[in-house]
């Protein structure tokens, strides 16, 4: 008869595979919150974002979410995580995270506030931290995020017009408004300096067919002015020069030209 012969397997190979397996099985994380209230999850979330742990926080409003769904706690949890997630540098999330609050409970008394956060999310609010070094605003930035941020406030005055939050959205869309015509003129302004008169002069028209009453129009009438005398266009030059003149007595761009980069436009924030 075939007997098969069986090996014996060393004490050591079994301890070592039984230590293996006690060690992959430590690695499993432990649910530190299954056992916790959804009131204890927040109170722990909140003390996270308290104390600038924004990113301790993150996960606990998201548990908050789910062990409080359908309940104004859960809508609280949302708008928290999203500033959160604004503070943690995450932006595209918190945006995500505000739409999803707004997509979910359109009728929520806490709307104005979900609009506000977006807007400001969105406004490029570290301006002022850095400025100083570079001397760069909002206008000479990428505008896709001041016109978004824009929208949002617009929203929020047009529909919460008594909303605590309105007063300082309106300075804020005042300030976009101000910097997305300051970018048509600051392209303006490249192109002027390239000699690409044909193309600051169209800038220049975009800005002042788009905007009104903004500081940026002066500069662009300017370099209209500018534009027009290096093409030789006489006539067209004197009708710029007019309505520079006229909207602006006492512009200093016709007697000392451009500004520089050490006299900005706008203010800190």
């Amino acid at each position: 008869m075939f007997r098969v012969k069986l090996s014996v397997v060393p004490s050591w190979m079994v301890l070592c595979a039984a230590a293996w397996l006690v060690a992959g099985c430590s690695t499993t994380k432990v649910d530190q919150t299954a056992n916790w209230s959804p009131n204890k999850i927040y109170t722990e979330a909140k003390d996270e974002a308290g104390s600038g742990a924004f990113d301790k926080a993150i996960p606990l409003y998201e548990k908050l979410e789910g062990r409080a769904a359908g309940t104004p706690l859960a809508q609280q949890a949302q708008l928290e995580k999203a500033y959160a997630q604004y503070k943690s540098g995450e932006k595209p999330a918190a945006v995500a995270t505000l739409d999803r609050f707004m997509k979910l409970h359109p009728a929520s008394p806490a709307l104005d506030y979900a609009l506000y956060l977006k807007g400001v999310i969105n406004f490029n609010d570290d301006l002022g931290m850095f400025a100083f070094m570079t001397r760069q605003d909002l206008s000479e930035r990428d505008q896709k995020a001041a016109k978004e941020s824009f929208q949002a406030f617009k929203e929020l005055v047009t529909r919460f017009p008594e909303s605590r939050y309105t007063p300082d959205a309106r300075q804020r869309m005042n300030y976009v408004v101000n910097s997305l015509a300051q970018y048509e003129v600051h392209v303006a302004r490249y192109y002027y300096q390239r000699g690409a008169y044909l193309a600051a002069i169209n800038r220049s028209q975009l800005a002042l067919a788009d905007y009104r009453e903004v500081p940026a129009l002066e500069e662009a009438l300017y370099i209209m002015v500018q534009s027009y005398s290096a093409l030789g266009l006489d006539d067209l030059r004197d009708d710029a020069k007019r309505v520079l003149t006229t909207n602006y007595p006492q512009s200093e761009y016709l007697s000392r030209g451009f500004r520089t980069k050490d006299d900005p436009w706008w203010k800190l924030w």
